[in-house]
């Protein structure tokens, strides 16, 4: 908002708008998407078949959170990079390797935790 600028719920609305496009053109253009919609789906599902207890809801809620932001962000990232060069860099490889290696730490702590929550109730 710029600085004299007056608040207005309708662009408050339209920001909304177009978060959700973005998630939107996510699931339908990232293959990746669909992993973690699908891995999404299998832990809430378990998380309805077990008994969970609260904390153990918050932890699942919060790895399924970061690996959805890290992988959103590293999307961001690949696209960004894309558009400013299609040649091959090693600088270009590093930041995206970077961001490839950001997706992946947040997948193996949501691994991580769902094996220590579910493990002892199978």
């Amino acid at each position: 908002m710029k600085k004299n600028e007056k608040f207005s719920l309708r662009a408050r609305l339209r920001s909304f708008t177009y978060a959700l496009n973005g998630i939107a053109d996510f699931l339908k253009q990232e293959h990746n998407a669909l992993i973690h919609l699908l891995a999404t789906a299998v832990v809430i599902a378990l998380a309805f078949i077990f008994p969970l207890s609260g904390t153990e809801i918050i932890l699942l809620a919060i790895v399924i959170g970061l690996v959805w932001i890290t992988e959103l962000v590293n999307t961001a990232i690949e696209k960004i990079v894309d558009f400013i060069s299609v040649e091959r860099k090693p600088e270009i490889k590093f930041i995206k390797d970077l961001a490839a290696a950001a997706v992946l730490l947040a997948a193996v702590v949501a691994v991580v935790t769902g094996c220590i929550i579910f493990i002892p109730k199978v």
